[in-house]
This record gives C-alpha cells, structure tokens and sequence, in this order.
C-alpha cells in the first residue's frame, strides 16, 4: 500500500491537515487499511522533504495545513499512469502455511486447507454484506464508489482464495490415489482413480450466501 500516494492524491483536491487526511483515507477505503495520525505526519515529512508537498499556513483552528506542489503532482501522475507490478508478489502467508504444511509431521494439510476456506468464505460474506449497503448509499453520496471499488476488490480476492483452496485440496486426493513409487497395479485400490477424485472433489463452487457446496 503506498501512503503517500494516497495522501498526494487527497492532498490534489486542495490543502489538508493531518488528520483530516487520515479520515479522507479511510473514508474512501473503509478503513480496510487504517492509519495512524502518526504515520500520516510521518509521511508528510517524508513528502516535504522530497519537496512533492510544502506547508501552506494554518486553518482557522491552528491545524498546520500541507499542499502539494509541482513536484508532487508529477509524482501522482506517475503514479496513476504505471501499473502495480505483478512479477515480485508481496509474501503471501496462507501460500506459505500451504507449503509448509506438506509433509510437515502431525499436519492434516487438508484440515489446515478446509479450516482456511470456512474463515475465507465468512469473509467473502462479510465483504457481500457490507457491498450491498454500499449500493445503497452511492446515489446519496457518490464518493462511495471509492469504497464499492475496494469492497469489490476483496470480494473477488476471497472469492479466488476460495477456489485456489478447492484445486489445492483436489490436487492432494490425486496424489493420495497415485500409487506408491515401485508398487504394483495390484497394490493400488479397486477402482479408477479419476472417478474417486472426480466422486469426492466435484466441483466445491463458491456460494457467497452459505460457503462451499460439494
């Protein structure tokens, strides 16, 4: 999450103190990201420093107001104009738990999966919820859309977490019913493994309104 693009962007909409930029922010991202007063003064003085923002007086009740300048607002427009870059991902510690857990003794890696989508889909609920009240107050308030656009984001986000647990727990039934390195046919149960893995894995959809269905 990058702050001080955040606070260059509120800041092109007219001077602002510090904590007024903190509740802008977390207006329009719903406090999924909450900040700190400290952290917004912290960067302002990052951003002063670089010269992207100056001091520019005080309000009526002594706030010391900030403004963007020139340099800033090159800055911000850089920013809107690249693309978040994709090729070095952030560490993701559910990927990690995953590949940590294969193998590790004493680990059900498939309760350890099935324990994850519940809590994913109760979130994915929550995110459903708090969308459809969004709905309903962006013809009231039309600075909600910001907030509707980070809600959906994470709706979508659960919704793939979901279905990535589903294929990460497939994938291990199909190679529990591989057969063992030197065995023979026979050794392996009756039946076809496609249509044991096809019988217990069919298809665990996404269902916002009540979690995965098998």
């Amino acid at each position: 999450m990058s702050i001080r693009h955040g606070l260059l962007a509120l800041l092109e909409r007219g001077p602002r103190y510090g904590s007024q930029l903190r509740t802008e922010f977390e207006s329009r991202t719903g406090a999924t990201w909450p900040l700190n007063v400290g952290q917004v003064y912290t960067t302002l003085s990052r951003l002063e420093r670089d010269g992207m923002v100056a001091q520019d007086g005080e309000d009526r009740a002594g706030h010391a107001l900030y403004a963007i300048t020139d340099a800033g607002r090159a800055e911000l427009r850089s920013w809107f104009r690249t693309p978040v870059d994709r090729t070095s991902p952030p560490r993701d510690e559910l990927a990690i738990k995953l590949a940590m857990a294969v193998g590790a003794p004493g680990v059900d890696i498939r309760e350890v999966i099935q324990s994850q989508r519940r809590h994913t889909i109760k979130a994915m609920q929550d995110y459903t919820r708090l969308k459809a009240q969004a709905l309903e107050a962006v013809p009231a308030d039309r600075h909600e859309v910001a907030w509707l656009l980070v809600l959906e984001q994470l709706i979508f986000q659960t919704e793939a977490e979901a279905r990535w647990l589903d294929h990460c727990e497939a994938r291990l039934i199909r190679l529990a019913l591989l057969p063992e390195p030197g065995s023979r046919p026979s050794d392996t149960a009756s039946g076809s493994p496609s249509d044991t893995v096809s019988d217990t894995t069919s298809s665990a959809s996404v269902d916002v309104s009540g979690g995965t269905s098998a």
